[in-house]
């Protein structure tokens, strides 16, 4: 195996790509910013959420152990409206949104999250946050809240490199008021009004600001310095620049987090996709006609930091691939049954699987470069498709492959191992085909093969005999 310190990852912080050594040997903390529970998950939300799960389980996979947390934003001024627009009481509405959440996250095979943890579980723990940033005279009060002075953090800007909002950020929802002292100055502690959630504070009664709650939330857990932090590109700045600064200001140590990490959007012909354009698809409505590991290799084809386009196109080119990588499974399993020569040894098939595996680790430590992985994946899916119709791979390289495949359905989620169910009645045409060829009644056999076609079903016949597939 690679000694650990040789994987790489490009931080946002610094702008480059780093050597990645966690802050204690081989235990990393992980967080990343999790769903606002006031809609279902949409397509960009979820290539996110499969990157991280996908980057968790390659750092299990290399021998770290990943103590990975995710936070779920239960009060919001986005939730509030929707629960008055539905009708339903706000606690109700949101925990609608959040099982959803939680379902979707599971129908795409994210299961590397150990714990989701809800923002109105930790009310005092940001109630104290906030009070040691008032004490340190980093926060003030004004008419509807208390704020972040950030005038009193001169780093502020760091991560993302500006100080000023655009038009693609994931802008706060309750930092808008004229009495503020500086543009920038963003809300911790909003003041309830008299229809909406509140809890009683020293100050007042009231609701926790959005950036507040994730460092909190970590601080809980992680202490004041963790290792990892991942979320989407619009959320670099307000949101993830304001967990810095506060963080930061409250406990005095720098860095708050090792390693940031952000994935780029997910994009349509014309924009980003995003719920505040309304042009977005949810996962769950995709996932009605393409299987998790389809929306999942999708998710993965193209490296975190570019932006994926978005289009019925893609989805299909993601669905024949998985369809090859099934393929190749069958013929390398059906290969396994019917040779009986598989004890032989073949020393360039070995190789290739080798430098195969060699090849996809080597990307993946790379910036976790999934696309060159995949790339890795499928050149040797032909070679090995090439060996099995020339007999020339062995039992031991048909194990070899399986090891290769492991990385791809534990880390990836992107193997069907599960086989498809042929029918008896195709089952007996294509042994009934099998007994013409044997007799030279190749006329039999050709209309044998058009009559299983025509159900559906399709022939490869290889040198240890026909497999079936469906169309």
């Amino acid at each position: 195996m690679v000694p650990l310190s040789w994987m790489r990852l490009y931080n946002t912080l610094h702008k480059q790509i780093e050597e990645f050594l966690p802050l204690k040997n081989k235990s990393v903390t992980m967080f990343v910013c999790g769903p606002t529970v006031y809609d279902y998950m949409h397509m960009g939300n979820a290539r996110t959420f499969v990157v991280f799960d996908s980057v968790a389980k390659y750092l299990q996979y290399r021998g770290f152990e990943v103590r990975y947390i995710q936070n779920i934003t239960d009060i919001d001024d986005k939730i509030i409206i929707g629960a008055q627009k539905s009708g339903e009481d706000i606690d109700v509405f949101a925990r609608r949104f959040e099982e959803a959440f939680l379902e979707d996250a599971q129908h795409l095979g994210i299961s590397s999250v150990q714990q989701y943890a809800r923002a109105t579980d930790h009310i005092d723990a940001i109630i104290k946050q906030i009070q040691t940033l008032l004490d340190k005279d980093f926060a003030y009060e004004i008419a509807d809240g208390i704020y972040f002075d950030v005038s009193k953090f001169p780093a502020y800007g760091k991560l993302s490199g500006r100080t000023v909002a655009q038009a693609e950020d994931g802008i706060s929802r309750i930092d808008e008021n004229p009495e503020k002292r500086n543009t920038a100055d963003f809300c911790l502690w909003k003041r309830s009004k008299h229809d909406e959630p509140s809890w009683q504070s020293p100050w007042f009664p009231g609701r926790p600001g959005w950036h507040i709650e994730d460092t909190a939330i970590t601080e809980t857990y992680f202490g004041p310095q963790y290792d990892l932090h991942g979320g989407g590109r619009d959320l670099m700045f307000p949101h993830h620049e304001a967990e810095i600064t506060q963080q930061e200001s409250a406990s005095g140590k720098s860095p708050f987090v090792k390693y940031w990490m952000h994935t780029e959007f997910l994009v349509t012909k014309s924009s980003k996709m995003s719920k505040s354009k309304g042009n977005f698809d949810t996962a769950r409505d995709v996932l009605k006609k393409y299987s998790k590991e389809v929306l999942r290799l999708y998710f993965l084809s193209a490296h975190y930091r570019s932006p994926l386009e978005y289009s019925p196109e893609s989805l299909e080119q993601a669905q024949a691939g998985i369809d090859r990588i099934s393929e190749f499974l069958d013929r390398l399993k059906f290969f396994e049954n019917k040779n009986e020569e598989a004890h032989k040894y073949d020393e360039q098939t070995g190789k290739a699987a080798d430098a195969s595996y060699d090849n996809i680790l080597t990307a993946l430590d790379d910036d976790f470069n999934t696309p060159k992985a995949l790339g890795a994946l499928f050149e040797f899916i032909r070679l090995g498709n090439q060996y099995i119709h020339e007999n020339k791979i062995d039992f031991h390289f048909a194990k070899r492959v399986l090891h290769v495949l492991d990385i791809f359905s534990n880390v990836f989620g992107i193997i069907p191992f599960q086989k498809q169910s042929i029918p008896k009645d195709i089952t007996e045409l294509v042994q009934e085909r099998q007994s013409a060829k044997a007799a030279k009644d190749f006329g039999r056999a050709d209309q044998l093969r058009q009559k299983i076609e025509e159900l559906g079903y399709l022939i490869d016949d290889t040198p240890y005999g026909p497999m079936v597939k469906q169309k």
